[in-house]
């Protein structure tokens, strides 16, 4: 079995970001990608909030540098994805479909999925004007309608947000209140921008190359009717993609992985994270790799601490 100094869990930004910083350190990580390589980046046209990028750039160019730059100081990237990790001693073991890796201390930077509505004309005009990140996305269609569906805090923050570029934004909530916080009601209510839709969902996202509107659905009356809007985001949470670390290292109750305030340990001594798996509040590209730098020196600095040079 191979044993590595350090091994990362995922590719994203905080992946690849710990991967350099491990690799310019000399410890030889192991980046085990996934399938799915790159992390929610590979879900977004057009990155234009990432620093050194003034004419913005893609999702999957932006990663591809990030693979690049990690593989120039001698990180070695598998694009397979870990069935199992076990974290009941050290080293710890990372189990993909065809390998056994060991390694001495582990990054993980398994990252977050936004939660959909299961919808295939959502998925079909993903990035055509459905989006879940508003922070990303919205000035890309700035001077158009937009709706939001969601009816919790983070759902009037992208409302919020989304009035700077949008003509109108309309807020489509299955309930008849919102689950927000008070203060995050009386903004959106406030807001001459925002008009809410409620008790209803979407049945369908029109539109051929682009959204075009939202076909919604009274749930009450089952009477549908339709919206014309040109965005559609999506903000009804995101899942950390933390599944194959239950019971084995402290998550909050959404399952986030837990750190010690102002750094990356988590729970377990040796063990690390970094990027949206542990960052429920920001989760942005550039702050993935901010904590991605951290993990890979506390990861670093904690090998050293234990004698494996």
């Amino acid at each position: 079995m191979e044993n590595h100094r350090v091994a990362i869990v995922g590719s994203g930004p905080a992946g690849y970001t710990a991967a350099i910083y491990a690799a310019r350190a000399e410890l030889e990580p192991l980046v085990i990608a996934g399938v799915q390589f790159g992390g929610q980046l590979m879900l977004t046209t057009d990155v234009e909030n990432y620093p050194g990028f003034p004419e913005g750039v893609t999702g999957p160019e932006v990663m591809d540098l990030f693979q690049k730059q990690a593989e120039r100081f001698g990180a070695r990237v598998l694009l397979d994805d870990a069935s199992e990790i076990d974290l009941t001693g050290r080293p710890f073991r990372i189990r993909t479909d065809e390998h056994v890796f060991s390694a001495e201390s582990l990054i993980l930077a398994t990252g977050a999925s936004a939660r959909w509505l299961g919808l295939e004309s959502e998925t079909r005009l993903q990035n055509r004007g459905v989006s879940a990140c508003a922070t990303c996305d919205g000035a890309l269609y700035r001077g158009k309608p937009m709706a939001v569906v969601g009816g919790g805090d983070t759902a009037m923050e992208e409302a919020l947000f989304l009035t700077r570029f949008a003509t109108q934004v309309t807020v489509i909530h299955r309930r008849g209140e919102l689950r927000a916080s008070k203060i995050m009601q009386e903004r959106a209510r406030a807001s001459e921008k925002i008009e809410f839709v409620w008790n209803s969902v979407v049945d369908e996202v029109l539109g051929d190359e682009f959204v075009t509107g939202v076909r919604v659905r009274q749930m009450e009356t089952n009477q549908t009717r339709e919206l014309p809007v040109e965005a559609l985001f999506i903000a009804i949470g995101h899942q950390p993609n933390t599944e194959l670390l239950r019971g084995q290292l402290e998550l909050d109750p959404v399952g986030y992985i837990k750190v010690e305030p102002g750094t990356t340990r988590t729970s377990v001594e040796g063990v690390f994270a970094c990027g949206d798996a542990m960052d429920p509040t920001y989760r942005q590209a550039v702050t993935a790799a901010g904590t991605g730098c951290m993990a890979a020196i506390d990861a670093e600095r904690w090998l050293a601490a234990q004698g494996i040079e």
